[in-house]
């Protein structure tokens, strides 16, 4: 069985600079630029970043995992009961998958590798 650490929240938004500004201005956290629809963010007491690719416009935040075998992690989430929302799959920064736990909640895992 992998055991896994929360590493990364990523939200999501209908409107990139306007979550970028407000969250710089409410809460002085820095950004990063990954492309037209992602920018992660800093000095938030976690990682993690924001999703302004309208596909997922209003989804609930994604709680991210960090896995030093991908593929291990997906054998025990699928052993555990998890349905795999999204295969495997690479980013800038590693490879990751989603998952639904049987309550519902959607979940990722990445890994550098």
């Amino acid at each position: 069985m992998a055991h896994l650490k929360i590493d990364y929240v990523e939200f999501a938004t209908r409107d990139l600079p306007a979550t970028q500004a407000f969250l710089a201005k409410a809460f002085a956290w820095t950004f990063t630029d990954y492309g037209p629809d992602y920018q992660a963010f800093a000095n938030a007491g976690l990682d993690g970043g924001i999703q302004g690719d309208p596909d997922h416009a209003g989804a609930l935040p994604l709680v991210i995992l960090k896995a030093d075998d991908l593929e291990a992690a997906e054998a025990s989430v699928k052993a555990a009961g998890g349905t795999i929302t999204q295969p495997i799959f690479s980013f800038p920064g590693g490879r990751r998958f989603h998952f639904r736990e049987p309550g519902g909640n959607e979940l990722g895992v990445w890994s550098e590798k």
